[in-house]
């Protein structure tokens, strides 16, 4: 378990405070997540906390420009549905518009060319469901329902990184109450560095200024405080993705040494769909797609996601 580190705590949270100012609807969110969190506790179930999509950095107060990512949210979108289907329920703390438990299996379709309409009797009209648009709607449908109706997905949603930095944090501590049925998964593309409300122009930038030169801050590191004092009985997961193979592992150890939190996703960019390595303080287990497992539909966040369930197990047994 990790020790407290008030101090880091509190560092932390002064920044937050100084830099990032809280959005109105967080606390309301909170309590939301605190009741879905003690609710699905309660039933002995455990709830992981997975955060999916880049976050957006503001160059203006009056937002023209930001800085952004190429995250779509596809594992977070992809892993959210693997992990229902272990049994777990599942906040899904995203980014607006990026991809979406079920519906982005149709992400690059247009939903009006899969549309037609049929008129049946007395005038009436049904609309028809051209399923070779939409392969496997019917099961995907059912699937969703079922979640939907068994209130087993929380979606929370923010755009801009004073968003997602607030909602992780009160994220942390209403899972807190259910100590190691919690889970975090922390598959967000976060930004590293961000621009202070106080050096932000107000306006627009202008052009005809000339060629633009940017001083940007480093954001505050929130797993440190997650791990030792919002959520330190939780199960935590964070990613580390690299262009460069030979530093991959290397960097994954160095995090976990430094968080002290239980596993680190690691994948390299080019081949993030098919190979990823699941790091821990004493183990290494490399996860591997083949191409007739991809033929067939197989996706690497099952092979993720088993791992990481019985690793949580695991861990759950230790801290009884």
């Amino acid at each position: 378990m990790a020790h407290s580190d008030p101090l880091a705590s509190a560092a932390v949270e002064g920044r937050l405070c100084e830099e990032f100012a809280m959005p109105s609807h967080v606390e309301e969110v909170k309590k939301l997540m605190a009741a879905f969190a003690g609710q699905h506790g309660a039933a002995g179930r455990r709830v992981v906390l997975i955060t999916s999509g880049g976050t957006k950095v503001p160059l203006e107060s009056r937002t023209v420009r930001f800085l952004d990512n190429f995250s779509s949210g596809r594992r977070g979108a992809s892993s959210a549905e693997h992990f229902l289907d272990a049994g777990y329920a599942v906040i899904f703390l995203h980014r607006h518009r990026s991809l979406y438990p079920y519906t982005r299996r149709y992400a690059g379709v247009n939903l009006l060319d899969s549309l037609s309409f049929e008129q049946g009797g007395e005038g009436a009209e049904r609309v028809l469901v051209d399923q070779q648009q939409l392969p496997g709607i019917a099961a995907v449908l059912r699937r969703y329902q079922a979640v939907k109706a068994t209130g087993l997905l929380l979606p929370v949603e923010f755009s801009t990184l004073s968003e997602y930095l607030h909602l992780l944090k009160a994220s942390a501590q209403a899972l807190s109450s259910i100590g190691s049925h919690a889970m975090f998964y922390l598959a967000a593309a976060v930004s590293d560095f961000y621009i202070p409300a106080s050096e932000m122009p107000e306006h627009k930038i202008q052009s005809s200024n000339g060629p633009l030169q940017i001083s940007m801050k480093m954001v505050p590191k929130m797993l440190s405080p997650l791990v030792k004092n919002w959520a330190p009985k939780a199960f935590v997961i964070s990613f580390k993705l690299e262009t460069d193979s030979s530093i991959l592992l290397e960097r994954a150890r160095r995090a976990l040494a430094t968080y002290k939190h239980q596993a680190v996703v690691a994948n390299v960019l080019d081949t993030r769909r098919g190979y990823v390595a699941v790091v821990t303080e004493d183990s290494r287990h490399e996860l591997v797609l083949t191409d007739e497992e991809a033929q067939k539909g197989v996706e690497i966040e099952e092979k993720i996601i088993c791992n990481l369930a019985a690793a949580h197990t695991q861990f759950m047994s230790q801290h009884a």
